[in-house]
């Protein structure tokens, strides 16, 4: 029931946003050609005939890409922040895609402004409509309405991490009646959250009480109950759910094969271990190296004379690093050092102020203009526009015995940037917080982000402050 429900709440919200993207073109064709904006307003190089016909186009990709950056995912879990940040990005991509087209067909008579305002115009109006339903429902919660009704059975740090989303989060409706458990004494609190009692009290309480929901969370050591506490719950008709107390093992989304009725849980999901998710990736690698080689090629052109100008040897500096599979290969940058002993080379970290870089290689490290050659990496296939940061191989075989499941990153092609980079992770940070993100990037991989992970490049990625 709470499935369908939500399913029938984001196809609403798809109408909803279908019918604001087919008024947002309508009106920004409007305001540029009809109203009195423009001084030029009743020219029209293309006729209205034309501009509407596209309007399906526009309709059907912007709902792909709204469910690409997970606007239709379930709505009760999802922040205000991320939900307009995502609807910005959504509308700002298929603005570029709609450009790109136009620039490859050769159409020079269609209106670039009147696309930068539906752009504009829907993403606001989008943004209205969602904040109006968000509203709508924290008022409704906050009366009582659409308030659900939680017991958990087990104290435990999975018990404990639970609570502590469900109060930093009171828009999600969630309230928590108490905690049933059988090691901890009645009456103890987790932050106002009480032990009611002993885990057979649920005989007594789920008769009595309204509940909406049961959540099971059992300490490792009790989970020898686990059958009899869910046939007991389901008896009961109340929806139950299961939050293990190793979720610290598994992956947020866990991948589950069915071995003829036997469940299996695999301990790593990697969605780019499906040949569909890295033929499709590869496409985007593809087209998306070469779009930004022929963009670039000026930028690298006047840096490749500066490069050979600044100091005495090569332009380019390759760079073994290791790759999808454990693979090594050659990473290209622009050379910003001096030339120095290729077995120093290997061992050595850049440090601030580093007598090596040259004058031009700091402008090239700060605003990672270096990095432009690995283009050519990710047109070969050693590497992607996005993926976990190459390493090269005496740091690998040094993280690999002192931070574990850094490995794991080897299961992807690195990337040119990534998770960890668009979050400030680059230069002289902790390399475990980089692979805690670049593990979440290998788990949580979608197209969708990322395209997410590109823009957040643009916007905030290329500037690096700890890039020495």
């Amino acid at each position: 029931m709470i499935e369908d429900n939500q399913k029938y709440f984001n196809r609403l919200l798809a109408v909803f946003d279908a019918v604001i993207v087919a008024f947002s073109y309508w009106l920004a064709w409007y305001i540029k050609f009809r109203s009195r904006l423009f001084s030029r307003g009743s020219f029209e190089a293309v006729p209205y005939p034309v501009y509407m016909s596209v309007m399906p186009i526009m309709v059907i990709m912007m709902i792909i890409l709204y469910w690409a950056v997970g606007l239709y995912s379930p709505h009760r879990m999802r922040g205000r922040r991320v939900e307009i940040r995502n609807i910005i990005a959504a509308n700002i991509m298929e603005y570029a895609a709609f450009i790109v087209v136009l620039y490859m067909r050769h159409q020079m008579y269609w209106s670039r402004s009147m696309l930068s305002m539906f752009a504009a115009i829907n993403a606001i109006l989008d943004i209205a409509m969602r904040l109006g339903v968000w509203q709508i429902l924290t008022n409704m919660r906050k009366k009582g309405r659409f308030v659900r009704n939680v017991l958990l059975v087990g104290y435990s740090h999975a018990a404990e991490e639970f609570i502590d989303r469900v109060l930093t989060n009171p828009q999600w409706g969630y309230n928590i009646r108490g905690i049933l458990d059988d090691r901890v004494e009645a009456g103890t609190e987790y932050k106002g959250i009480k032990v009611l009692g002993r885990i057979d009290n649920l005989m007594v309480i789920l008769p009595e009480n309204h509940l909406d929901e049961i959540d099971i969370t059992l300490g490792l050591g009790e989970y020898y109950r686990l059958e009899n506490i869910v046939a007991l719950c389901e008896k009961s008709g109340v929806h139950t759910k299961f939050i293990p107390d190793y979720y610290n093992i598994i992956p947020t989304k866990p991948y589950t094969e069915d071995l003829l009725g036997l469940p299996v849980i695999n301990i790593r999901y990697v969605p780019l271990s499906n040949t569909f998710n890295a033929m499709l990736k590869r496409i985007l690698d593809i087209i998306g190296s070469l779009i930004c080689i022929a963009l670039f090629s000026p930028v690298m052109l006047v840096f490749a004379i500066l490069v050979r100008a600044s100091s005495p040897g090569p332009i380019l500096f390759r760079q073994e690093r290791v790759g999808l599979h454990n693979r090594k290969f050659m990473m290209y940058k622009f050379r910003s050092m001096v030339m120095q002993d290729s077995s120093k080379e290997k061992k050595a970290w850049t440090v601030r102020d580093d007598p090596r870089v040259t004058k031009v290689g700091k402008f090239m490290r700060k605003t990672s203009i270096d990095e432009l050659p690995q283009l050519f990496n990710v047109l070969k296939g050693d590497m992607s526009l996005v993926g976990p940061r190459p390493e090269r191989p005496y740091f690998v075989e040094k993280f690999q015995e002192e931070i574990p499941r850094y490995m794991i990153k080897h299961q992807v092609r690195p990337g040119m940037t990534g998770w960890a980079q668009v979050h400030g992770l680059r230069g002289d940070t902790s390399i475990r917080k980089r692979i805690e993100y670049d593990l979440y990037y290998i788990e949580n991989w979608t197209l969708g982000l990322d395209i997410k992970i590109l823009f957040m490049t643009v916007f905030n990625g290329f500037v690096n402050k700890n890039a020495y």
